[in-house]
């Protein structure tokens, strides 16, 4: 936060971290939950927001009615950012495309956003990242006064997650075992990552990336995403090599399943990303050692997935069915004896 300011942004941050004893109830691992939907315009993006404009703010190389500040977002950090100019005045261009939910460009033009649609896929990745980014590209170099914070690339947005690890660190006195975390930027986990090694905690850290994306696949199947979030179609500058100790692939329905078994057994109603950490863990809860104690970031609530993830019809007619809040991924692993260490890669797509 900015120091000394009041005002609706020094509520970012000091979330909450709840145990899920509902979630797995015969598992003999504890799970915590780090929820980052209370962040005040509702997710883990809000962080970054912050923390790559306010040092810019203070030193006044931001200027209201001057400045513009131009971004390529699938949504939470479009609306986080939104949330910031806002409170100070500043012009924000958000670059989106057609798989953002129309409720989070309808918060971002409510926070004062100019939201941009980039229609076409780029052509080599057949992806809208890459196409987005090209645009953020254009409009920096021609609108006066732009000013790009790159969050792919800003070493402020991983910084700013050394303090959520630090918060789950503290909040945890008899210690973490794993932390388990989606990526997309690689904000959030080369921050925890980096604040773990820092500090040279005994945590293994767990990345959920998505089928199809190319963060920790060099070669990535072709596998058509309906939900943003998490997963990249081009590898961030933030990612670095060794960045997780295992990673698990998730596809478009486990997050459905993940979110719905959520809500269905925890009352909390969390988003896509949410429900692929969820999966994921369920996909790995057996090899874990008993006794340990993991924890999840849960990035963003789930109001703004009411017409997809919690949708029936939407449901039904993507993925033929409507899955149960107890359904398992399909591939479970059988080795129950593998240590996660040597679990390179694992994939819980149903």
């Amino acid at each position: 936060m900015l120091t000394g300011e009041p005002g609706i942004l020094s509520t970012i941050g000091a979330t909450p971290l709840v145990e899920l004893v509902r979630l797995f109830p015969d598992s003999p691992i504890r799970v915590f939950a780090k929820l980052e939907g209370f962040n005040p315009a509702g997710s883990v993006k809000d962080r970054p927001a912050l923390s790559m404009l306010e040092d810019r703010i203070r030193r006044g190389d931001l200027v209201p009615g001057e400045s513009v500040v131009v971004e390529s977002s699938s949504g939470n950090l479009g609306i986080g950012l939104a949330q910031v100019c806002r409170y100070h005045g500043l012009r924000f261009i958000c670059v989106v495309d057609p798989r953002a939910n129309k409720q989070n460009i309808d918060i971002m033009r409510a926070l004062g956003a100019e939201v941009e649609m980039v229609t076409e896929p780029d052509r080599e990745t057949g992806d809208y990242l890459p196409a987005r980014v090209a645009r953020v590209r254009e409009l920096t170099l021609t609108v006066p006064g732009a000013y790009w914070p790159n969050q792919y690339g800003n070493a402020l947005n991983a910084l700013a997650h050394r303090t959520t690890m630090r918060e789950i660190d503290e909040a945890l006195p008899g210690g973490l075992d794993y932390l388990i975390c989606s990526a997309s930027s690689c904000g959030t986990l080369r921050g925890c990552a980096d604040y773990i090694r820092a500090h040279r905690l005994p945590v293994k850290v767990v990345a959920v990336d998505a089928l199809g994306s190319a963060i920790f696949d060099p070669c990535p199947p072709a596998v058509p995403r309906l939900l943003p979030g998490h997963g990249a179609a081009t590898r961030p500058p933030l990612h670095t090599p060794g960045l997780a100790d295992s990673v698990v692939h998730v596809g478009d329905l486990d997050c459905v399943i993940g979110c719905r078994r959520l809500a269905a057994t925890e009352a909390i109603l969390a988003g896509g990303s949410s429900g692929a950490v969820v999966s994921a863990l369920d996909s790995l809860r057996h090899v874990i050692p008993a006794g340990s104690t993991c924890a999840i970031v849960l990035p963003d609530r789930g109001e703004r997935y009411l017409s997809t993830i919690y949708n029936d019809a939407w449901v039904s007619e993507n993925f033929g069915r409507i899955p149960r809040p107890h359904d398992l991924p399909a591939d479970l692993p059988t080795d129950l004896s593998t240590d996660l260490e040597t679990m390179e890669k694992t994939s819980c797509s149903s």
